[in-house]
């Protein structure tokens, strides 16, 4: 039988820095009438096991019509890498996230990733702001902490009265508050995912902002590092913009990927297969994928 229902390929849990749990990530794309969806959260796999095996409950025990419906989840992540002082994006699907080397990189990107929260705090409790890591970590509990929850923590305890005035304020790229992370390269980035037996996808190239040349040796760069996919389908693209991507895959060989990059209540308006509301990833995209996996 011939799959004709959508896929997601790029989801966020409060494992990061989305809102719903990775179970109820689980439950909404029933919902949704989604077949697959990848758990893409930023540097961490912390929800997989969760999302997996609620999935497996859920075809065990729902009667045989209901538990066809149960979508296939897809461990993944999402890596902020570094590319010639530029954060990009790398995807990782059908990750084998219990490897020991990469649980250890893991840890070490963790511990880097605390590092830089303390200092933040650090920073703006010198600017008079009552606000600690372990306040942090009281107010988002099991997430891992990330601009999007030091801006939250503000606009909770009145210090703004946006998530964007957070980030024009304190904590975007250029605020006085902001402690940029150690990054890996992007490069890096795309051997580790390799190493790990999953597929390295270029995740929203769009968003970058680069001009053609830039981009296109961007993908030439990662490409010969060993990326395998680029998100060509993705909420804010406009049509223009995926066929440009698409000539991008074409040209360099590589899968195309897509997906909502969906983060719950932290990105409103934005939702779980339809991003904006005209998001359509097709199952064939993930077909394509699926080729590629060892």
């Amino acid at each position: 039988m011939i799959e004709t229902r959508p896929v997601d390929l790029h989801v966020h849990s409060n494992r990061s820095d989305g809102t719903f749990s990775p179970s109820q990530l689980v439950d909404y794309a029933m919902e949704k009438g989604l077949a697959a969806f990848a758990l893409t959260d930023h540097d961490s796999v912390d929800g997989l096991d969760e999302a997996c095996s609620y999935a497996e409950r859920l075809r065990r025990e729902l009667p045989p019509e209901q538990a066809r419906n149960v979508p296939e989840v897809i461990p993944g992540i999402e890596f902020a890498t570094n590319y010639q002082g530029r954060e990009v994006h790398i995807v990782g699907l059908y990750i084998h996230y219990h490897d020991g080397p990469f649980q250890k990189y893991l840890q070490d990107f963790v511990t880097s990733r605390i590092n830089r929260n303390r200092k933040m705090c650090t920073l703006l409790q010198e600017a008079g702001i009552a606000i600690s890591y372990e306040a942090l970590l009281a107010d988002f509990p099991n997430a891992v902490i990330t601009r999007a929850h030091f801006a939250k923590y503000l606009l909770n305890h009145r210090y703004v009265q946006s998530m964007k005035e957070a980030f024009e304020r304190y904590v975007g790229d250029h605020c006085p508050y902001y402690v940029p992370r150690e990054k890996v390269t992007s490069e890096q980035a795309v051997g580790l995912i390799l190493h790990a037996g999953g597929i390295p996808i270029l995740a929203h190239p769009i968003l970058y902002r680069m001009n053609d040349r830039r981009l296109e040796a961007l993908v030439r760069q990662l490409k010969d590092a060993g990326l395998l996919g680029i998100e060509a389908i993705y909420s804010t693209y406009n049509g223009a913009e995926e066929r440009q991507i698409r000539r991008l895959a074409e040209t360099y060989g590589l899968a195309v990927s897509g997906g909502s990059d969906f983060h719950g209540g932290n990105k409103p308006g934005l939702d779980l297969a339809v991003g904006y509301g005209k998001l359509y990833v097709p199952y064939s995209v993930l077909e394509n994928i699926k080729s590629l996996v060892n």
